[in-house]
């Protein structure tokens, strides 16, 4: 194991005990980095000079005994919708006029106040509306597992950057799969909390920030900074004293749900249905009692879904000049221009479908204490499309097992649970009640035990 396979905890002991400063730790990631970003561009702003300097700050402080927080010197990236003050949010599209950002947005005031070295923000397709690492402003992400694949989105160069081992932690969003999603195709831990518990500005409908990690125990470690509350977002949830890192449970006794039909949308492959049952039975061998349970998503949830969504983006575009607009992503642009000829009536039918999901959701937990599924429902695309589908007119065929999560606003996680015959990891979805964040980390933890976790990570190419 080298110094950059470690654990926060880890990590933080070394910087305490004096046997790894947080400026040699960087120096070690800063060369690891620079063997993988040619080949995957999971990264914007990168910036190794100013982490440098923040990394000798951090070792200042460690060697005085007096780090300003529990994230004090570990390596973070952002994605890019996360504003950080002073640089650009461009949200992934060359429609976007590059204006440095007023105030760091939550999740990066909360890192900086810990002292957590900010190295980079990673890429995300335009304005966020595609599970890809293709747009039009960033050079196209890619799948360290394989790079002729795609990493999913919009957290895109999130998911790359943590199966590719830059560092420990990186933080994502997610409205409708987001973290999960490349969580799933890239074989990391991504985790959707409770909607509020990470404060997000701007803040939005089903619209979460979270942790993404090669370890449930380096997300978990991250909760404590980042869900403090912030009054910018109106959803922001009240302070909470939980012990982020109280991982044990013991499963006997508990209700699990096992949904393997999304409803709607594309089909699951053999390989990943396999994989999920085969997940099931470590939770029943536990002791938890699994029982199949119906789809929450409907085709006419999602179709109306769409609907808003198209409308909601028709909205922020339709003022643009027509170089601008014509800037954005095909695909996304085709899409969009779909909510030209919406009504207004039609567009809150469609937003009332989310309604009706977060329903559907409830109901499912009045029978179960979590839920597994699928996170993807294929295995993987090439990396140069859109989507799974690359097809504007069939955009959300892949998010039937995570968006409804977003909707009903319940923590969600996606976990690695096996790999394909042709090597690309297979994500299986774990699903707590509203609220209780702790449940799906202490369920993704034990998991984790019980199979030993992802033993071998992709390595840098020789060049």
């Amino acid at each position: 194991m080298t110094e950059t396979d470690l654990t926060i905890r880890e990590t933080s002991r070394r910087f305490a005990d004096k046997t790894l400063s947080p400026l040699e730790y960087w120096l070690a990631l800063e060369d690891h980095i620079a063997g993988w970003e040619p080949s995957i561009s999971a990264l914007y702003l990168y910036d190794p000079e100013a982490a440098r300097a923040q990394a000798k700050a951090s070792t200042a402080r460690w060697a005085k005994g007096r780090p300003l927080g529990a994230l004090d010197g570990i390596p973070v990236t952002l994605k890019e919708l996360i504003a950080t003050k002073g640089q650009p949010v461009p949200s992934g599209t060359k429609a976007m006029e590059l204006k440095p950002a007023e105030a760091d947005a939550p999740a990066a005031a909360r890192l900086r106040e810990d002292g957590a070295v900010i190295f980079a923000k990673t890429t995300c397709p335009d304005y966020g509306m595609l599970s890809s690492g293709l747009s039009s402003f960033h050079p196209l992400s890619r799948n360290p597992w394989d790079i002729t694949q795609n990493p999913g989105g919009s957290s895109a160069g999130a998911a790359a950057a943590a199966a590719a081992g830059y560092g420990p932690l990186h933080i994502g969003t997610d409205i409708g799969g987001s973290v999960r999603l490349p969580a799933g195709w890239t074989g990391i831990f991504g985790f959707k909390p409770s909607h509020g518990r990470i404060p997000a500005d701007p803040y939005y409908v089903g619209r979460c920030v979270g942790p993404m990690a090669r370890r449930v125990e380096d997300a978990a470690f991250s909760m404590a900074t980042l869900s403090r509350p912030d009054w910018r977002d109106g959803t922001s949830l009240a302070p909470n004293n939980f012990n982020w890192m109280d991982l044990d449970i013991d499963v006997a006794g508990i209700r699990i749900g096992l949904m393997l039909d999304a409803g709607c949308g594309l089909a699951v492959e053999d390989e990943i249905r396999v994989a999920v049952e085969s997940a099931a039975k470590h939770f029943e061998k536990a002791g938890a009692t699994i029982v199949s349970v119906q789809p929450v998503l409907t085709r006419a949830m999602l179709d109306g879904l769409d609907t808003f969504w198209r409308c909601r983006l028709w909205g922020d575009i339709a003022d643009l000049d027509d170089n601008r607009r014509d800037s954005i992503l095909p695909y996304i642009g085709d899409w969009a221009k779909g909510g030209a000829g919406i009504s207004g009536v039609d567009a809150v039918k469609g937003f009332n479908q989310t309604i009706e999901m977060r329903k559907s959701c409830g109901r499912l937990f009045t029978q179960v204490d979590a839920v597994l599924s699928p996170t993807n429902p294929i295995v993987s695309y090439p990396a140069e499309w859109a989507s799974p589908t690359n097809d504007p007119a069939l955009p959300f065929e892949h998010i039937g097992f995570t968006v409804p999560w977003n909707m009903s606003e319940q923590p969600a996680a996606s976990i690695n649970c096996g790999f394909s015959r042709s090597g690309m990891p297979i994500g299986l979805q774990i699903v707590g009640p509203r609220f209780d964040d702790m449940r799906v980390l202490r369920l993704s933890k034990a998991f984790e035990d019980w199979t030993g976790g992802v033993r071998s990570w992709p390595q840098p190419p020789i060049i």
